[in-house]
């Protein structure tokens, strides 16, 4: 378990580390990665609208504190309306033909380079002549977070990490544009270890003091946050992504074990994780064989005859499906299907009759690989036990009890009294007063006491039908 989890945690920082440019943790996934690759798309969407009802509102306060300056204000909107034309331009380019991985890092890069480039050119009013470098005493830094904060709408915990580089590659660069030209700087060393309080005012109010100490520890800081985030980012995806290989992993196992049972009795088995409780309850069980089958696979061969079985089983799983019956063992050419279990069902008995009927019409009015076939099935109601059973790691939700021998040993008397299909009184007494034939009390090994038979008529089909089976099939018995 604990090396296990040590895999998971690895597996997960290879993939965090690995890089902006993939979704190396949900490639084996191709719905999860798809999942993934939207969500970052939608969140960029969601991004640059951020962006641009921030650029909004800075260029609203821009044009009114400096509406005395109407040069200034007619640059900074120019400033602002060239950001707005970049994240249309990116917004267009999200999920079109041309999109690309790297895009939305250059974008980010770009919105970096921009933002440094006017921290490193422009003055801080026209009419002062002044080191540039004082431009980094004024509150300039809280746009980069800005920045940052409108990456994180991505879910790209990626991107937010690039923006960090960006960023202090950004502001370092635009620190080291502004004063490389200046033949007077101060320093925090310049002070001293102990500065006298005038000294200190000296060299820190002089416009050539350029605190590289403090653009450092800005940097570290602005980097802190997007490492943060990311991590942040990182973590969440990683839950969403637990969530979305499990909901995976659920419509897989759905969709295959689907095919032996309706959706909806698939869907309570893996709710369940598959481990049902045992439960004692009155069911309906049938069994359904091939008569005949021995001689016919002898004389088919091995190749054949399972081309026989498929084709047969495919037939008789889909109709069983549909009247909500869960086969629980295929034995060779027979069937072992049950009905009330584990999803109630208040037709139980009914549809257990139907199922049989439709798969006896498919076999008489169809062939199998080209051969005809004959079946012979019981069927029986009764309280019986059902649950998952198992060791060494697998498990087999399967029933038991006196009902699930007595449909077998029904299904075999068919032989000795040339018939399709019988059934036990108790099943019976569930049909609503549909019509059978009654074959009598008879004698069945592993029971003390004779058990009343009946088998089907031709109007036992039309009666259940019009008990509430609303199917447009229509079955031909003899």
């Amino acid at each position: 378990m604990a090396r296990a989890l040590d895999s998971d945690i690895e597996s997960d920082m290879r993939n965090f580390l690995l890089g902006p440019f993939s979704l190396a943790s949900v490639r084996d996934h191709p719905r999860i990665a798809k999942a993934f690759a939207e969500a970052e798309q939608n969140g960029l969407r969601i991004a640059i609208k951020c962006r641009l009802a921030a650029l909004a509102l800075l260029g609203i306060y821009f044009i009114i504190s400096r509406a005395l300056d109407p040069e200034r204000a007619l640059a900074y909107s120019v400033a602002v309306i060239g950001f707005g034309a970049l994240g249309a331009l990116h917004h267009w380019l999200i999920g079109s033909r041309y999109d690309r991985p790297w895009i939305k890092y250059a974008f980010v890069t770009v919105d970096f380079a921009v933002l440094s480039g006017l921290v490193a050119t422009q003055p801080v009013f026209p009419t002062v002549d002044l080191p540039q470098a004082v431009i980094f005493h004024l509150p300039i830094f809280p746009f980069f977070f800005v920045a940052l904060a409108i990456a994180a709408f991505s879910f790209s915990p990626g991107l937010v990490l690039w923006s960090g580089v960006a960023g202090v590659c950004g502001w370092l660069g635009a620190f080291a544009w502004s004063i490389r030209d200046m033949p007077i700087r101060y320093d925090w060393r310049s002070m001293g270890a102990s500065p006298t309080t005038e000294t200190f005012s000296q060299l820190f109010f002089t416009p050539n003091f350029i605190g590289t100490g403090s653009r450092t520890q800005e940097s570290i800081a602005f980097f802190i946050v997007a490492l943060l985030i990311a991590t942040v980012m990182w973590r969440a995806r990683g839950i969403v992504r637990r969530q979305l290989e499990l909901e995976e992993e659920r419509r897989e196992i759905s969709e295959v074990f689907g095919k032996y049972v309706p959706k909806v009795i698939a869907d309570a088995l893996i709710a369940d994780r598959g481990l049902l409780e045992p439960v004692e309850k009155t069911a309906t069980i049938m069994f359904v064989d091939i008569a005949g089958f021995t001689k016919l696979s002898e004389a088919a061969g091995a190749r054949r005859t399972v081309s026989v079985l498929n084709e047969f089983f495919d037939q008789a799983v889909r109709i069983i499906s549909q009247r909500h019956g869960v086969i629980t063992q295929f034995q060779g050419d027979a069937i072992l299907a049950m009905f009330n279990l584990p999803v109630e069902d208040p037709r139980h008995a009914a549809n257990a009759l139907l199922a049989a009927l439709g798969i006896a019409d498919a076999v008489r009015n169809g062939t199998f690989n080209g051969e005809r076939l004959s079946i012979r099935v019981g069927i029986c109601t009764g309280p019986v036990i059902a649950g998952s059973v198992g060791g060494g790691g697998r498990q087999n939700y399967t029933v038991y009890g006196d009902t699930v021998n007595l449909a077998a040993r029904l299904e075999a008397l068919n032989k000795e009294h040339k018939t399709e299909l019988l059934v036990d009184g108790p099943t019976v007494a569930l049909l609503d007063g549909a019509p059978f034939r009654a074959i009598g009390a008879l004698p069945v090994r592993g029971f003390s006491a004779p058990v009343p038979v009946y088998t089907a008529v031709g109007e036992t089909w039309e009666h259940l039908s019009r008990a509430g089976d609303h199917s447009n099939s229509k079955l031909h018995m003899p």
